[in-house]
């Protein structure tokens, strides 16, 4: 299970994005400005053994959170219901190198 305290602080995601995996599924969460100007914390799931730039879009799966720390303990929540509503997806996802290119969802929530 992915706790809080694997997520660098709020401070790190003001600079950058981050990015771990845990069980299969590799993540990524980062900074993102609305067309407002307002931000949101992007979250992005996607299956091993690749990594963000080499993925195909369809085997990532995305969805936006408010930019605080609520938004990062609620991203957390989501994820660990990624790994255990998906977990067929991540089970021995590094053996299989020649699904990519098949499938995969996208969801936006606020």
């Amino acid at each position: 299970m992915i706790q809080r305290e694997d997520i660098l602080s709020m401070e790190y995601l003001k600079k950058t994005e981050y990015t771990g995996c845990h069980q299969g599924m590799r993540y990524r969460l980062e900074k993102q400005e609305k067309e407002d100007g307002e931000k949101e914390l992007l979250v992005t799931v996607w299956p091993e053994p690749f990594n963000f730039i080499t993925t195909p879009e369809e085997k990532k799966t995305r969805r936006t959170f408010a930019f605080d720390e609520d938004g990062v303990v609620d991203a957390v929540a989501w994820m660990n219901d990624m790994l255990f509503t998906q977990k067929e997806r991540w089970d021995g996802a590094d053996r299989h190198w020649s699904d990519y290119g098949k499938g995969g969802t996208e969801e936006s929530s606020t």
